[in-house]
């Protein structure tokens, strides 16, 4: 189904931010709540009594629309801009994955994000030849038109950035756009502000913590038709990005190396489990010209609304006994829920949201959830 997409008014931009910046709202929850609601400004309004009926005591921490203009202001003056999952210029591949941000703060050209994109990620402790390889690789891909993601982290993320400056290239960073991580990527991250682009889905100010960076990996194999990991060890970042590319639909390539470095075993690894083998861009190339033409399923979630759940507090109160009985700290498909209650999805999913915004629930990949412990 083709999507209307359309720019927001200064109004329901502030709205958009605000609900994205509420207490327990995650990208999925904030999807529940358009499709509930048909607007952010409604599902504001709805927060406290859904919490309530979830269990909490305490009310959701939602910023309000001071907040929310200081913030808007702040991302202006940087010469920046938010860009809101509903409107033109978000990325379409992006808002093709199941839990991608409402809104993401852009410093630099948002224009980039419209172009065929490719992630290059690897090891924060690089060789000399595989920071060698990592530039001479996002050189040739900027040159052949594509879109240079990665992770501004040091090493083969840095390398990539140098080597497609010129030709076009996106951070994508686990803290606010604002934040240079690590420090001493200052200069590069000044020259991505004046040639290239700065993507963050976190509010301004965030210093990146070990949690953000997984979410962060998942944006990056979002914004990309593929992933090229150059090197990496077993249990590394990037490996993790690979996995998302994957579970996103995405091709992953990998450049291969010796058996006798661990930063060469985790692309090693890709190799062995079905990943494109790269010599040079050309390899990646010939794969993503024929993504580039494939279409991209683009979700619903954020402009259609579904309306109210036809049942009264009675239903809803056996409904929330029953999922209560059926959850456990123990992850678990929110289909087996649906199935093991017998009640009906969109029942199901209230309750949840309501379970959720009270902070008594937790999303995990694949559409788990878990009763926080």
């Amino acid at each position: 189904m083709q999507i209307d997409r359309r720019p927001l008014n200064a109004q329901e931009r502030l709205d958009w931010l605000r609900l994205s910046r509420a207490e327990n709202v995650g990208p999925v929850t904030f999807a529940r709540l358009l499709e509930r609601f048909g607007s952010a400004a409604a599902a504001l309004a709805a927060l406290p009594d859904l919490a309530r009926r979830g269990g909490r005591a305490q009310p959701l921490r939602v910023p309000g629309k001071a907040e929310a203009e200081r913030e808007l202001a702040a991302l202006d003056r940087m010469g920046g801009r938010l860009v809101c999952a509903v409107e033109p210029d978000y990325p379409l591949p992006l808002a093709g994955i199941d839990d991608a941000p409402p809104v993401l703060s852009v410093l630099g050209f948002a224009q980039l994000l419209q172009r065929p994109s490719v992630a290059v990620v690897g090891a924060r402790n690089a060789s000399v030849n595989g920071r060698k390889m990592a530039e001479t690789l996002a050189r040739d891909l900027a040159e052949a038109g594509f879109l240079v993601v990665s992770g501004m982290a040091r090493g083969i993320d840095t390398a990539a950035h140098l080597g497609a400056i010129a030709g076009g290239t996106a951070a994508v960073v686990a803290g606010g756009a604002d934040v240079v991580y690590p420090p001493e990527n200052k200069g590069l991250y000044e020259d991505l502000r004046h040639r290239g682009a700065i993507v963050a889905e976190s509010p301004l100010g965030t210093e990146p913590q070990a949690r953000h960076f997984p979410r962060r990996n998942r944006l990056i194999s979002g914004l990309s038709l593929g992933v090229l990991v150059v090197e990496a060890a077993l249990k590394s970042g990037s490996l993790i990005t690979a996995r998302l590319a994957g579970e996103q639909g995405r091709d992953v390539f990998a450049v291969p190396g010796s058996p006798l470095d661990p930063r060469a075993q985790g692309c090693n690894r890709l190799l062995k489990d079905g990943a494109v083998l790269v010599e040079s861009a050309d390899d990646v190339v010939m794969v993503l010209r024929q993504a580039a033409t494939r279409p991209l399923a683009e979700k619903e979630r954020f402009y259609r609304a579904a309306g109210p759940v036809a049942a009264d507090e009675r239903d809803l109160q056996e409904a929330r006994r029953l999922v209560l009985e059926a959850l456990s700290p123990t992850p678990v498909l929110i289909d087996e829920v649906v199935r093991g209650c017998q009640l009906s999805a969109g029942v199901v999913l209230t309750v949840l949201l309501e379970l959720e915004l009270a902070g008594r629930l937790h999303r995990h990949p694949g559409g788990q959830v878990s009763l926080v412990g």
